[in-house]
């Protein structure tokens, strides 16, 4: 006769459910200012800007009382068939291929020095390099405008011979501008993390006999890509937002028209006034920026995988 032995089972684990929150009060005490600010000054303008696109104004006679009626797409047949907002599209695009890698390699740059050992008095440098982000970018223009202008300029020498405002250079002088302002910015970026980069990395780089600059190529620069992408993501959208320096130095010079970027040629459509087209040029701006910053941003990804 045989017995069967029962094997012992295992204990089963009892599955904790999830602890509903007991302070729901107070996330949403704290999370409600934002929401509201979020909303009145993001999400309503976005649906009041498409809202606004999607009308047009007819008036019964020459002179008869304008009235907005609803036009379907006819506002953006009209973006699509208007060459100054393409060829100011092209120009910010060609002004951003240009100044958006030499800013952030600029940045790039002086956020090693201050990584290294080498350089000393990093304070006093993290703040001088900082500081010209601190300038507003209206005051920043109207400052290099007034360096630029051949009556105006302290240095004549210069300016004489060559004009800065002229229609050949003044989008590279925009661009100088540009980057004056915002390369602290994005050297802050990338410094805060090359500073979260461990140590340990560097120390075992140094056991291998490697310089300063081989751990900056092989270590640094590769750690820092995600900070680079944010960085060239946030340029790309400013570049594509161009309004305060070509707005200031279309008092400075006349090759700046009210058609330069983008930006300026919705402010002068909106000043007309035409509210709706305005509203159109908007739109697709916005989607465009949003295409172009996503693409970016997929592409860096699949280098990163």
């Amino acid at each position: 006769m045989t017995t069967t032995v029962a094997r012992p089972t295992a204990p089963t684990k009892k599955v904790k459910k999830r602890a509903v929150t007991k302070n729901r009060g107070a996330v949403i005490f704290f999370i409600t200012p934002f929401a509201v600010l979020f909303s009145l000054f993001y999400i309503i303008p976005i649906i009041a800007a498409i809202y606004q696109s999607l009308l047009t104004v007819e008036r019964e006679g020459t002179f008869g009382k304008p009235t907005e009626v609803f036009g379907g797409l006819v506002q953006y047949a009209r973006v699509f068939q208007d060459d100054a907002f393409w060829q100011s599209i092209l120009r910010v695009a060609g002004f951003g291929v240009v100044q958006v890698p030499i800013m952030l390699g600029v940045a790039l740059l002086l956020a090693l020095l201050l990584d290294s050992p080498l350089v000393k008095g990093k304070r006093f440098f993290r703040l001088a390099f900082f500081a010209p982000y601190a300038v507003p970018g209206v005051i920043a223009a109207v400052m290099w405008g007034f360096l630029y202008s051949p009556n105006l300029s302290p240095f004549t020498a210069i300016t004489s011979e060559i004009n800065f405002l002229g229609a050949d250079l003044v989008l590279w002088s925009i661009a100088n501008v540009v980057t004056w302002v915002f390369i602290g910015y994005n050297m802050i970026i990338i410094y805060s993390a090359l500073l979260a980069i461990p140590s340990e990395l560097y120390e075992a780089a140094r056991l291998d006999g490697a310089s300063q600059a081989r751990i900056a190529w092989s270590i640094k620069i590769p750690l820092v890509a995600p900070a680079i992408t944010l960085t060239s993501i946030f340029s790309i959208i400013g570049t594509l937002q161009l309004l305060a320096e070509p707005q200031v130095f279309k008092s400075f010079t006349s090759a700046v028209t009210s058609t330069y970027t983008p930006n300026l040629l919705i402010y002068s459509t909106a000043s007309v006034p035409n509210v709706n087209l305005a509203a159109a040029f908007a739109v697709v701006l916005a989607l465009l920026t949003f295409a172009l910053s996503f693409t970016v941003l997929k592409l860096t990804q699949r280098k990163a995988d």
